[in-house]
Order: structure tokens, then C-alpha cells, then sequence
């Protein structure tokens, strides 16, 4: 166990809704702020969008949609319609780009929320020019990534074509990287070349059409890449968006999980499910009310070795999960913490300025992303924003 003095309550004066929390969830909405405008710097003259999909990442899309608005981001990306329109009745005037697409017999939703399908195939299209195609639209081609988007030869069509996007007002064409995590990656070249023939192809076609192929970390792929406006989206809310390359970006959750117990527990005897950890001397146990129900993955639980299952930041100490994560709860073996360091109704910090995100992923043999979207609604959320309060794109 490693040992950081500097730790402290986190609530000093907490009201009794938070006295009563099983665990809490802070979202610093001020850090958000500062990673936008490092993207911002970073970009140069690019517009910086938005992602906040899957409800900003696990972190709550309204409040930081809002603040990211207060920052000057005026475009944002959602995974459906569904998220479109929560978006929508938060920020009236944002441009709200649905990244997947448009689902059959759904134009009319589109419309009354004002959202702009990324369309992916000549199908989409065609059902949005028939529905009069009341947005801008986006088009979406695949350079790479196999998932969503049309392909050279339907950019071939748009351009030969005009009547297959008659009426349709092409505002964007967007594509995806693929391993835009790995600078030196072969595919990021050749999904730059593909997205620049595509473009070339359209642009007598569509030559009012602005560009956007860079998520979070192709906007440090070089300006070739930026194109008009890029689309970071872990990098806002402080995941990691590099392979093997320090984080630049401020964190920007912390998770605190209440101290329920702390049990003695004689050598030899078990903790959990399964009884997959065994005590080889007299232990200390402190059980935490956080669990797989609350995004503290199962596969958390203790390993074979120090770098597999979680650890916690707990009293200036670092300390090891035992046993199995269960749905409500989880044990941490203290018995290295200081005698009466630990007592029950204290905090433990899962994931925060001493447990990164990305950290936490790793341990669990996932990403910094799922942990942030898995993160459970039974966290009580606080909000952290010295910024002042603005209309939210309302006024």
C-alpha cells in the first residue's frame, strides 16, 4: 500500500441528503470548461463541437451541455433522436447532429426537434429528401472504420447525380477514425486520404459543405485533419484519448463510494462470492456501498497480480479490492492502513485525482470510456462550476 497524507474529508459540513448517500458522484463542470479551451488551442481554426452522446459520457448531458454553450460550443453530436431531443429542450439554439443516422419513418421527429441526421446511406437520404428534408443534413462516408457511412462509389453517385440530394441542404460531411488513439497508426493516413477523395468528388456537388473527420485524438494528428470542425468527446469529460501517452487533460469525475463496515477477519477465513479471497494473517476489511449496479465493474475484483482487480484511495492510502465486487458492495483490504485509520460512515475514493478513469478501465481490462458511461444513477451527483450561470443557449 502507498501512502498520500493529503487526502482529507471531501465533505466537510455535508447536508443530510449527502449524509444519507451510499456513494457520491462529483462532476467538475469547471474542468470540463478548461479541456474545451485546451481543445479550442489545440484546434486552432477549426469549431469545436461536442460529443455528448450516451448522456455526456455517464456524466449528466444537460448540465454539461449547458456549460459547455456558456463556453461558446455551438454544435453537438447525439447518438439518436431520443438524446436529440433532450438536447434540444436545453439548448434551443444549438445545431444538434444525430450521429446515427436516420431511423425509418422518423423525419418527422427529426424536424420538430430541429436535429440533423449524419445520413450513412443513399437509403437515409433518399427518405429525407422525400420527407422535403425540413434540416440541414450531414453526409457520413465510411473511410475505414466498416461500421456506419456510404462509400466512394455513392459519393461517385451524389456527384453525378443531382437529383439523388435534390432539395437536400448538405451543411456537413463527416467521417470516423479508427485508431486516431495511435499517431503513427498506418490506418489514420489512409482514412485521411480516403475522407480527401471523398470531398474532392463532392465538392462541386455540395461546395458549401464544411468538413469534419477528427475526434479527440485526431485533433493532434496534425491540421490536415482538422478540416472545419472536429469532434472531441472522452477528451472533455478527462479520459485519456492517446495509447501509451500522458493524459493532458483535467479529470473531471470523482466517485466516493461510504465506508459501510469494517470487519476483522481471523487468517484463513474468506470474503465474498465464491471465496475467492482467502485472509493469509489476521486482516482488516472495509466494506464499501458501491457495486456493479453502481459502474464499479465486477471485474474489478481481486487478481492473480498487482496489476489486475481495483484499488482504492482510502484515508492517504491506496488499498486493494478482496474478493468479488458484488451488486451493491465491495470489500478493500485495509489491514496495511494505519490502526483506526479507517471507520465506518468515511469515504473511499473508486475513481478520481488519485484513481484516474483511465486507470480504473485498465484494471478492469476495459477503457476509460466504459467506465465513464457505466457509471450508475444511484450516485448522488454534485455539480462542480465557479462560472456563472448564462441563459443556456435559451435567451
Amino acid at each position: 500500500m502507498t501512502s498520500d497524507a493529503s487526502f482529507g474529508e471531501p465533505l466537510s459540513g455535508a447536508d443530510s441528503a449527502e449524509k444519507a448517500a451510499g456513494a457520491l458522484l462529483t462532476v467538475d463542470l469547471d474542468a470540463v470548461a478548461a479541456n474545451y479551451a485546451m481543445l479550442k488551442a489545440e484546434a486552432a481554426d477549426a469549431e469545436v463541437s461536442a460529443v455528448v452522446k450516451a448522456d455526456a459520457y455517464g456524466l449528466g448531458m444537460e448540465p454539461v451541455a449547458e456549460r459547455l454553450w456558456m463556453e461558446g460550443c455551438r454544435t453537438f453530436f447525439v447518438a439518436d433522436a431520443a438524446e436529440g431531443a433532450a438536447l434540444r429542450a436545453a439548448l434551443p439554439k444549438a445545431v444538434i447532429h444525430v450521429l446515427n443516422g436516420l431511423f425509418p419513418g422518423t423525419a418527422a421527429l427529426y424536424a420538430e426537434h430541429g436535429l440533423r441526421p449524419c445520413l450513412g446511406s443513399l437509403a437515409e437520404l433518399a427518405e429525407w429528401r422525400e420527407a422535403g428534408a425540413p434540416q440541414p443534413a450531414a453526409l457520413h462516408f465510411d473511410t475505414g472504420m466498416n461500421r456506419l457511412g456510404m462509400s466512394a462509389g455513392d459519393a461517385a453517385a451524389l456527384a453525378a447525380d443531382g437529383t439523388l440530394a435534390e432539395g437536400v441542404e448538405v451543411a456537413l460531411v463527416v467521417s470516423h477514425l479508427a485508431c486516431s488513439d495511435e499517431a503513427a497508426h498506418p490506418q489514420n493516413a489512409r482514412q485521411l486520404g480516403r475522407f480527401t477523395d471523398v470531398l474532392a468528388v463532392l465538392k462541386r456537388r455540395f461546395p458549401q459543405a464544411k468538413a469534419s473527420l477528427a475526434n479527440s485524438g485526431g485533433i493532434y494528428l496534425g491540421e490536415h485533419y482538422r478540416f472545419d470542425l472536429v469532434r472531441p468527446g472522452v477528451s472533455l469529460y478527462g479520459g485519456n484519448p492517446f495509447t501509451g501517452r500522458a493524459n493532458p487533460f483535467r479529470p473531471v469525475v470523482t466517485a466516493r463510494a461510504r465506508i459501510l463496515a469494517v470487519r476483522d477477519v481471523p487468517a484463513g477465513e474468506t470474503a465474498g462470492y465464491a471465496a475467492t479471497w482467502e485472509a493469509a494473517r489476521p486482516a482488516r476489511i472495509a466494506v464499501l456501498a458501491a457495486g456493479y449496479a453502481d459502474g464499479y465493474f465486477r471485474a474489478l475484483s481481486s487478481g492473480e497480480s498487482p496489476e489486475s482487480g481495483g484499488q482504492v484511495y482510502i484515508a492517504g492510502y491506496t488499498a486493494p479490492v478482496a474478493g468479488r465486487v458484488s451488486m451493491d458492495m465491495a470489500m478493500v483490504d485495509v489491514s496495511g492502513l494505519p490502526e483506526g485509520a479507517v471507520s465506518r460512515g468515511d469515504w473511499a475514493e473508486l475513481i478520481g485525482p488519485h484513481m484516474s478513469v483511465d486507470e480504473v478501465g485498465l484494471r478492469a481490462g476495459t477503457i476509460g470510456y466504459e467506465i465513464l458511461t457505466a457509471l450508475g444513477r444511484r450516485y448522488m451527483r454534485r455539480y462542480i462550476s465557479g462560472g456563472a450561470k448564462d441563459s443556456g443557449g435559451k435567451a
